[in-house]
């Protein structure tokens, strides 16, 4: 496709977007409310009882197939011929303890919507009505997609798991956002590598107990685990080209109750992040080795136990799936809300479904803080993104994306 071909093609899903996005703000009176109501009854991943009623009950009033698939909610929305475009949204909490001083904060403890879940169903929901009142404006078959369990890297999977690729009509293409620290009002988006893979690894090293004063009876996993501590920091600063990424994060090392007891293990919580498949195989088997060396090398009386658990893959958006986005963008907030999206070290397991069903894809942010403050990252306690103007940008960006998509008048 040329230029001047991707220009032409964008206008009338602009036209189109314009028209679906008239009802704007007649939705965004529910839609503050129902963002309200879903930041103070937040659920964790896979238990997103509450949150997937409020959604399927609200997609079935507006004339969407819904179908409960592996933990998520899917609303399927046929409108004649034409393409067919899936929309995600991730539905799930974290164990946070909300310290935002909101008026609508959360009511469950040590539970919170910390990194703007609430804000992606009432994005997807917005343009799930929007589109569903406006059809003469499109043509088409649009999934609306819920997805839980983002935060553990289960949802997607689980998801595929339970026959998604098989129980709605397969999509020409797949979109998805996140909101993010970045400026309200701002949409950011860019082709390749956007979100890191990421592995958690739990690694056990086994000892063998003994007193603290008779250390010579015992193999100390206390000094095994350091020695790895340390080790793993050579990986990316002597295993990984200087202009590759790499990151290898030693989160948590447990061991021992008492000061005078050499315990008989020592457990490491591992992470590692990279923007390559090779880069990312070759961080982990240098992890795997350093681990078993150094077991060795302190005489364990068995090899370390290794248990990968959270893998979230590599999201490398589409170049012309990105490129058509990126413009319909840029035709519907003009270009000074309009970003290059840099490559984040956050990770998603997005991209899990439209690799099942072997379709291209782009995910994009969308920022959500003042200019003139400094942004609370996702995951602090006190996230709070502004409810204006982030709201309407998100349930903007939803409609504008997915009409650069299907088939459109104008």
């Amino acid at each position: 496709m040329t230029d001047d071909d991707t220009t032409g093609a964008i206008a009338p899903a602009t036209a189109a977007a314009r028209e679906v996005l008239s009802d704007l703000p007649r939705t965004m009176r529910w839609q503050e409310d129902l963002y309200q109501d879903l930041h103070r009854h937040p659920e964790l991943s896979l238990q997103e009882t509450r949150t997937n009623r409020i959604i399927a009950d609200r997609l079935a009033h507006w004339g969407y197939d819904v179908l409960e698939v592996g933990g998520g909610v899917v609303g399927v929305l046929r409108n004649g011929d034409g393409p067919c475009v899936l929309f995600r949204a991730d539905t799930d909490a974290l164990p946070v303890q909300e310290d935002t001083g909101l008026p609508y904060s959360s009511t469950v403890d040590g539970v919170m919507h910390a990194c703007g879940h609430d804000l992606h169903i009432t994005w997807a929901l917005g343009a799930a009505q929007l589109l569903a009142t406006h059809q003469g404006a499109w043509s088409g078959t649009y999934v609306a997609l819920f997805q839980p369990a983002e935060e553990t890297a289960e949802g997607a999977q689980a998801m595929v798991d339970a026959g998604l690729v098989d129980r709605v009509p397969r999509p020409d293409v797949a979109l998805g956002q996140h909101v993010m620290p970045a400026r309200a009002g701002l949409v950011s988006s860019a082709s390749g590598p956007r979100l890191s893979a990421a592995d958690s690894l739990r690694v056990t090293v086994h000892g063998t107990g003994s007193h603290g004063s008779m250390p010579h009876l015992g193999v100390d996993p206390v000094v095994v685990a350091a020695a790895i501590v340390l080790r793993l920091q050579t990986v990316v600063s002597r295993e990984i080209a200087p202009a590759d990424f790499g990151v290898v994060t030693v989160g948590s090392l447990q061991a021992g109750a008492k000061s005078n007891v050499i315990p008989d293990r020592a457990v490491l919580l591992l992470n590692v992040r990279s923007y390559d498949e090779a880069v990312r195989e070759r961080i982990l088997a240098a992890v795997e080795r350093i681990v078993r060396g150094e077991c060795d090398a302190g005489g364990c009386p068995r090899p370390p136990t290794i248990k990968y658990y959270d893998q979230f893959p590599l999201t490398t958006n589409d170049v012309a799936v990105t490129d058509v986005v990126s413009a319909a963008f840029a035709g519907h907030f003009g270009q000074d809300r309009v970003a290059e999206l840099a490559p984040l070290t956050g990770s998603e397991d997005f991209s899990i479904v439209p690799d099942a069903f072997g379709i291209p894809y782009t995910f994009w942010t969308i920022g959500g803080f003042p200019a003139d403050a400094p942004p609370i990252p996702n995951h602090n306690p006190r996230f709070a993104p502004v409810l204006h103007p982030t709201l309407e940008t998100g349930t903007e960006a939803a409609v504008t994306a997915v009409l650069a998509h299907l088939s459109t008048g104008g």
